[in-house]
């Protein structure tokens, strides 16, 4: 079983910045591969970044290419998304994901956090 709890949500203006965090506990962090997805109200959740197990390899959702950064930290168990030059479409909440894949499919990830809200006001 691996736990994770994310961090970092809140309200910000378009244009703004946050840096979300997700704390690992459980079996061995660096053994999973990472996402972070959203899900919007009304909308299913979709993919927004992935990292692979030794952070080596990231990937990127096209409506945040750019503006957005996954990164971990295997020391501290933790994985994080910077989020720059928000805009209101950002809105949603926010989940962290662990699985044994480098994947963008939400059936691929087995472990997933609680969520966090960010808001992005026009």
């Amino acid at each position: 079983q691996v736990q994770l709890v994310e961090s970092g949500g809140g309200l910000v203006q378009a244009g703004g910045s946050l840096r979300l965090s997700c704390a690992a506990s459980g079996r061995t962090f660096s053994n999973y591969n990472m996402d972070w997805f959203r899900q919007a109200p009304g909308k299913e959740r979709e993919f927004v970044a992935a990292i692979s197990w030794s952070g080596g390899s990231t990937g990127y959702a096209d409506s945040v290419k750019g503006r957005f950064t996954i990164s971990r930290d295997n020391a501290k168990n933790t994985v994080y998304l910077q989020m720059n030059s928000l805009k209101p479409e950002d809105t949603a909440v926010y989940y962290c994901a662990a699985g044994a894949y480098f994947a963008t499919v939400v059936a691929d990830f087995d472990y997933w956090g609680q969520g966090t809200q960010v808001t992005v006001s026009s």
